[in-house]
């Protein structure tokens, strides 16, 4: 492990959306402090804006309880070194990016030994496991939450927080520029085109992919001429898909990243739950969402859950705008049923399209401003 002298912010990513919001977080503050030093564990967004990676966030990436137990030691040996290291060289302030089961521990020794804590995007306290307010409250020193109903619940417990909005609310068009993206990716302007987006860990994209190509087929059954993409995270994640497509044998055009350029490109989204969901509903496409786990994670999540829905779009909402099938009621059948329907329910989906621009004006915060101010007086001090 490389050490990085004079380090001023350390920071860790766990996930490939953590790292998309990494990155735009480091440039914000690249912006207010040109000479920035940086250092943690990221993917290659991050790297990109300048940080400088300890270990890649991809070692982190963990899907289940399974996975979880595998790998535990694997992942306690780096989450030690990584603690070490900080406390080593002190950072000004630690940022960690979701990843809670990895960065609550970390933090919470950080904090102990006097290191400023901050905690951007909260875990789902409002849907499950809200026992972890405690542990939050020894951990971080402030939260930044993405979601305006969030902030309450650690007003209540007392622990110091900021509503900053979601940076992809930003980064993401009001408007999806729908023909544009099909012409980059070649897609014929005049027939309809559906997004199978089966998420971004490899546990996930082995355990979707097949059931959406299922799905496709049956689409496609209906529809002959429907077409189809899926963006695949990284090249490890399309030499899942592609294997997988040598048994489905349905025609989908398989992207190396570009998971933007697909939503914006599409008709309709066949989405793992995660936040693809939310992405799906800022480029205003209606969608179906679908997870597949192992019997004995999902029984446990099912236990915990304070909510009757698991997607952001409907947690968003306060109600079902779009369907889930999950763990059972997810085959091909039932899912291709669901995504047709929306071909058939022109007011169904024009109210799903307007309660996604109400979503996205909530959370169209200037994220990357305010949280390079929350930031500041750690920085500045």
């Amino acid at each position: 492990m490389a050490v990085i002298n004079a380090t001023q912010l350390g920071i860790i990513s766990g996930e490939a959306s953590g790292d998309l919001l990494g990155a735009h977080l480091m440039r914000a503050l690249h912006a207010q402090h040109p000479g920035l030093t940086a250092c943690g564990i990221a993917g290659p967004r991050m790297i990109d804006a300048g940080v400088q990676a300890l270990y890649a966030s991809d070692k982190l990436a963990v899907n289940g309880y399974g996975d979880v137990l595998r790998r535990l030691p694997e992942l306690l040996w780096i989450r030690s070194r990584t603690t070490r290291y900080f406390l080593k060289h002190r950072p000004r302030v630690f940022v960690g990016i979701d990843a809670p089961d990895f960065n609550f521990t970390l933090e919470e020794k950080l904090k102990r030994a006097g290191i400023p804590t901050v905690h951007f995007v909260s875990p789902s306290l409002w849907a499950w496991r809200g026992e972890r307010i405690h542990r939050i409250k020894r951990a971080v020193s402030k939260m930044l939450v993405v979601f305006p109903f969030e902030e309450k619940i650690y007003q209540d417990a007392g622990i110091p927080v900021a509503f900053v909005g979601h940076p992809l609310a930003d980064l993401i068009p009001f408007e999806p520029g729908t023909q544009a993206a099909r012409q980059g990716l070649n897609l014929s302007a005049g027939q309809r085109v559906i997004a199978l987006l089966p998420g971004s860990r490899l546990g996930e994209v082995a355990r979707h992919t097949p059931l959406m190509l299922a799905a496709a087929q049956a689409m496609r059954h209906a529809l002959p001429d429907l077409q189809f993409v899926l963006p695949a995270v990284n090249e490890a994640a399309a030499a899942l898909v592609h294997k997988a497509m040598r048994v489905a044998r349905v025609p989908v055009q398989v992207l190396l990243g570009q998971s933007h350029t697909a939503l914006a490109a599409c008709d309709l989204a066949l989405v793992a739950s995660g936040t693809a969901t939310l992405e799906a509903a800022l480029f205003k496409k209606p969608m179906v969402i679908t997870y597949r786990m192992s019997k004995r994670t999902g029984a446990k999540m099912l236990r915990q859950a304070y909510l009757p829905y698991v997607g952001l779009p409907n947690i968003l909402a306060g109600r079902f705008v779009v369907p889930e099938l999950l763990q059972d009621e997810a085959t091909p059948d039932a899912l291709a049923r669901e995504m047709l329907a929306w071909f058939d329910a022109p007011l169904r989906h024009d109210e799903a399209i307007e309660e996604f621009k109400t979503i996205h004006m909530s959370l169209r915060q200037n994220a990357h401003i305010r949280i390079a101010e929350a930031l500041n007086p750690y920085l500045t001090a």
